[in-house]
């Protein structure tokens, strides 16, 4: 599959309400149908950005997890944003990527927050997670990852990177920074959402949602703010003919990550 459509869903997240959240995203999902191949949410896009974790906190057979699966298959499209998940006695801020055809691949956010608290709240994962899905190669980060280029090395591994995220407004630049980096360093697309609005902890958020192709330009975003969709058509074929124009990966270092 040389043209993936993706689509970036911002909005402003209704505050520890996950019923509510998946009420407002029924409508904003409702155009895409049939519209695109990849549905990106925010993180904890049920909840806001909370360290209620233990109350909020659903299983993998719970009503998100459901509500994910059958929008997943009525868009025909993957389904991917984070939740507040309960693994047996552990909790995970969990990245879910759902496969129309009922598929899901999880990864757990490896850099957990510790100056919001997110540590005291929530276990840590420790598995690089990269999905195969319409032969496209995709890494799957949540928000805080991303100022960690090492564990964000996909050059050789993925062909588009997602990241998930609650990034406040005042570090703004930062994050329109840090995508493009990751973007030009990887040599591969970067697709990132964000939320907007204010959560119940006082933090503002305005968004500034965007895909970034591997030269680090703007493909597309959303307004500051907005509560909207926008959809993107990204190509394999235009990806792979600048990585052999341009062979940066033949030069990289060798490396292993110990954990």
């Amino acid at each position: 599959m040389d043209q993936l459509r993706v689509s970036l869903v911002q909005f402003d997240v209704v505050w520890e309400s996950p019923e509510l959240n998946r009420a407002k995203l029924d409508l904003m999902l409702e155009p895409l149908i049939g519209q695109t191949d990849l549905i990106l949410l925010p993180e904890m896009f049920t909840t806001g950005f909370s360290m209620n974790a233990s109350d909020l906190a659903e299983t993998m057979e719970g009503e998100s997890v459901d509500w994910m699966l059958s929008w997943a298959k009525k868009c025909h499209a993957a389904i991917a944003g984070s939740l507040i998940v309960r693994e047996k006695d552990q909790l995970f801020n969990r990245f879910l990527f759902v496969m129309p055809t009922g598929q899901i691949e999880c990864y757990d956010k490896k850099h957990l927050f510790s100056m919001g608290d997110e540590h005291h709240y929530f276990d840590c994962g420790n598995k690089k997670v990269v999905v195969n899905y319409e032969g496209w190669r995709i890494a799957l980060f949540i928000c805080y990852d991303i100022r960690f280029p090492v564990w964000c090395r996909s050059i050789k591994e993925a062909d588009l990177i997602l990241f998930t995220a609650n990034w406040p407004e005042k570090r703004n630049l930062v994050w329109n920074t840090l995508t493009r980096a990751r973007a030009i360093e990887n040599q591969l697309y970067v697709a990132c959402v964000n939320r907007t609005g204010i959560d119940g902890m006082g933090i503002v958020y305005i968004g500034e949602s965007t895909i970034i192709d591997p030269k680090g330009l703007i493909m597309c975003d959303l307004p500051n703010g907005t509560e909207n969709a926008v959809t993107c058509s990204l190509s394999l074929k235009e990806l792979n003919r600048f990585r052999e124009k341009f062979p940066v990966a033949r030069d990289e270092d060798a490396y292993q990550i110990l954990g």
